[in-house]
């Protein structure tokens, strides 16, 4: 089996792949301040509670990560306890198989490549995807499988936390969907307008890297991904396909290039 790692700078979601086939998955807080070995008990305790994983199951690893302290960790974990296990780290050097056309290639998140990685062995080209993290990140792929760059815009919870914090009448809310998009309460305006304006910074934002990206903005396929897609995507008219687990599939594939798994 093929454990994948994808570390972003909120949460780690971590994928567990037989062939194909994501068989396991789990999503546990990114904290820059564990070590290797509190990484590895974390990962042993996940993979001792899968009834279908014996001690030797795992058979490959491969990571992603926006956060260089946690890959760091990473690093040392797989040498200390992962030892015989081949591991893949997506950085500079590694064949994935895009063509990065930006004026600094380097300086473009790993995930990003990755999930346009898979986007375009899925679905083909030209394609937008659409990741709902810490930061909401709008990535194009041309038809011949190029990443040729993007958009990035604050997250939905960055923008909760900050609607919280600045504003002194306001709070934390929790992330639902409102009654109605006239809210009867502080609550529900602030859901209404955190909901239904990322919605439509969504749509806006992808028909205008539609027109750019090709002369039949219809032709684009739009892939959403990442932990809050859900919450927007019944009411973003542009999305096509829900891939909760892009980035994973894209790790599987990256390591099959590179360790022949």
């Amino acid at each position: 089996m093929l454990l994948t790692i994808d570390v972003g700078n909120t949460h780690t979601v971590l994928g567990l792949f037989d062939g194909d086939d994501i068989v396991e998955h789990w999503r546990i807080s990114t904290d820059a301040r564990r070590t290797a070995d509190e990484l590895a008990v974390v990962l042993q305790g996940l993979l001792g509670q899968h009834p279908l994983i014996d001690p030797g199951g795992v058979d490959g690893i491969a990571v992603c990560s926006t956060v260089p302290s946690v890959l760091h960790e990473m690093r040392d974990m797989f040498r200390r306890y992962y030892g015989d296990i081949p591991a893949v780290v997506v950085e500079p050097g590694v064949k994935t198989g895009v063509p990065v056309l930006m004026d600094n290639p380097k300086e473009v998140g790993t995930d990003r490549i990755i999930n346009a990685l898979a986007a375009i062995k899925l679905y083909g080209g030209p394609c937008i995807v659409v990741d709902f993290g810490t930061a909401t990140t709008f990535d194009a792929v041309s038809v011949r499988g190029e990443y040729i760059g993007g958009a990035i815009a604050p997250g939905i919870e960055i923008s909760v936390d900050a609607l919280g914090a600045r504003g002194a009448q306001l709070r934390k809310i929790e992330l639902m969907r409102p009654r109605s998009v006239i809210g009867k309460s502080t609550v529900e305006a602030m859901q209404a307008g955190i909901l239904y304006g990322f919605a439509g910074q969504v749509d806006g934002v992808v028909r205008r890297m539609a027109a750019e990206l090709s002369d039949d903005p219809e032709s684009v396929t739009v892939v959403a991904t990442g932990g809050l897609a859900t919450l927007v995507l019944g009411e973003a008219s542009v999305i096509d396909i829900h891939e909760p687990w892009l980035t994973l599939i894209g790790l599987r594939m990256v390591y099959e290039r590179n360790a022949g798994g």
